[in-house]
């Protein structure tokens, strides 16, 4: 599994984003995956989760309704729509894979991205 994101820069609050992240590794396969975040002065924290099929979802309390998680197990890339976007949502955005779990324990994961920027701020 390599992951990289993309997608990031800077918005206006209010405005809205698409993140990315593509998987180049041999294998995507039976891989749920999540997106993370780390602002200023934070520790890392869980935003989505998508299981393998996509057939499920989880968010944190802070992003329901606002964001949506998506993958193309096909293009072997998962989305993360982010909408009415708040100065709060300012963080580097990680995406993670791990087997079989898509919830909030960074600890489960096994293999991230590098990251991507995003800043809110009018």
């Amino acid at each position: 599994v390599q992951l990289q994101a993309s997608g990031g820069g800077s918005v206006q609050p209010g405005g809205s984003l698409r993140l990315s992240c593509v998987d180049s590794g041999r294998s995507f396969t039976g891989y749920a995956m999540g997106w993370f975040r780390q602002g200023p002065r934070r520790e890392r924290d869980f935003v989505a989760g998508i299981s393998w099929t996509g057939a499920t979802t989880t968010y944190a309390d802070s992003v329901k309704g606002r964001f949506i998680i998506s993958r193309d197990n096909v293009k072997r890339t998962v989305d993360l729509q982010m909408n009415s976007l708040k100065p709060e949502d300012t963080a580097i955005y990680y995406c993670a894979v791990a087997q079989n779990y898509f919830g909030d324990d960074s600890g489960e994961y096994t293999s991230w991205g590098q990251g991507t920027l995003v800043t809110v701020s009018s």
